[in-house]
């Protein structure tokens, strides 16, 4: 109970955050966004049906279709958050009225799809779907070799095309463009956090004294990973530690005085889970 305590209020949360971002800048700005809420604004301007009412229509047949794929529990809170995201647009849209809080383009752009961005992200943590591209991704790669992401992106690039075709302008469609490159940024960082660590794989002949260096001088734990080169009569030692990227410079400057034909490679760790790092989704 506790953890669908907490599901429900991410979903709830997104949800207004989704239909906030859709009624306060998108809309009003005639900029589309991707998924299922961006086929709602399109047909929107084509029908003059309410969003909220257009993504119910949109979204609950492919639910119906694809809940086998999705599991009960899934599909249960999918069908909650579509619900509340429609609700809520319709209520700040048609009942509160409310008005856009910029004309100026590039910000409703902007803070649209962060806004849009923010809540498919909360509704993905509360484990739900805020839309049908995902369910339709879900259907199509179960049947083919096509992954998910590329049916999502086929997706995405048809709203944009359609955005011009309705808008009868390029510009608009273009904006939309960067607007759904803003939102799946926001949605990683939402499902991912933003790690202020890297990951810095370490190749040395020194490792015993390199792991001494690295937990006196840094207080890390690491792990030393062995194996073979190209030319499989070359042994290879690997040091795997992950560090703050503020201490860098000085992990650098621990390998140049101690094995200074070592080499370095870093990386960005996009997520982290365990031993103090972040939590399960």
């Amino acid at each position: 109970m506790p953890r669908e305590l907490r599901n429900t209020l991410l979903i709830c949360l997104g949800s207004a955050f989704l239909a906030l971002g859709v009624v306060l800048f998108l809309v009003p700005n005639r900029i589309s966004t991707g998924g299922t809420p961006g086929m709602a604004i399109l047909l929107h301007f084509v029908v003059d049906l309410p969003i909220g009412g257009l993504m119910v229509l949109i979204n609950l047949p492919l639910l119906l279709i694809g809940w086998k794929a999705l599991g009960r529990l899934f599909t249960i809170r999918t069908i909650g958050a579509i619900l509340l995201t429609s609700v809520f647009i319709d209520l700040f849209a048609e009942i509160l009225n409310l008005q856009a809080l910029s004309h100026n383009i590039l910000l409703a752009t902007l803070y649209g799809s962060i806004a849009v961005g923010m809540g498919v992200g909360l509704v993905l943590r509360g484990n739900a779907s805020a839309g049908g591209s995902t369910i339709i991704a879900r259907i199509v790669s179960s049947r083919s070799h096509i992954k998910p992401g590329q049916v999502i992106f086929g997706i995405d690039l048809l709203i944009v095309l359609a955005t011009a075709v309705v808008f009868r302008s390029i510009e608009p469609a273009l904006w939309s463009l960067i607007g759904i490159y803003v939102t799946s940024k926001c949605i990683d960082t939402i499902l991912t956090g933003s790690p202020t660590e890297k990951v810095v794989h370490i190749a040395t002949d020194k490792p015993d004294e390199l792991a001494q260096q690295l937990l006196e001088q840094l207080g890390r734990n690491g792990t030393i990973l062995t194996g073979t080169g190209l030319h499989r009569d070359e042994e290879k030692t690997l040091v795997f530690v992950t560090v703050e990227a503020r201490r860098i410079t000085l992990l650098r400057d621990i390998i140049r005085q101690t094995d200074p034909d070592a080499f370095m490679v870093v990386m960005d760790a996009a997520e982290m889970l365990g031993r103090g790092h972040g939590h399960g989704v």
